[in-house]
């Protein structure tokens, strides 16, 4: 489906485009987090687990901005998988205001436990473009994605 605008070529081309760009990533998305709903978590929390197990331990900062999260955004996500007891936060003994984010015990056996299924949803899902395609879907989402004004 592409965009009912009537303006220019250019315009209706890339509004076209985005429809397209949107539809397929809530598509694919909504998919491919399903499975999580069954374990009580969100995307964003999700997200959080995943990265502390493939990056350990981080601050804050550092998870919102990987996550693509304000922070206010990411300390509600933080204080919920912390009430889960799924994370902890320990902070700097040099500065206090540096708080880093790491996995317990039961969040870490949680994430390895639940990503490869993910890691399988994900292959299946993309498996409707060739190999050549999702390194091409990557090369331009990250070159759109890398845009500035």
């Amino acid at each position: 489906m592409g965009s009912k605008y009537k303006g220019n070529h250019d315009e209706v081309r890339a509004l076209s485009a985005f429809i397209n760009l949107m539809r397929a990533s809530d598509s694919v998305g909504s998919r491919a987090f399903n499975h999580i709903q069954t374990e009580q978590l969100t995307p964003s929390q999700f997200g959080v687990l995943e990265v502390l197990l493939h990056g350990g331990p981080m601050c804050q900062t550092d998870l919102g901005e990987k996550l693509l999260r304000t922070g206010a955004t990411i300390t509600s996500v933080i204080d919920h998988l912390e009430k889960s007891g799924l994370v902890e936060r320990e902070r700097s003994k040099d500065d206090r205001r540096f708080i880093t984010v790491c996995l317990t015990k039961k969040g870490e056996v949680l994430i390895q436990r639940i990503f490869p299924h993910h890691a399988r949803v994900i292959t299946k899902e993309l498996s409707a473009l060739t190999p050549s395609e999702q390194v091409e879907l990557r090369r331009l989402c990250k070159k759109l994605g890398r845009k500035n004004g």
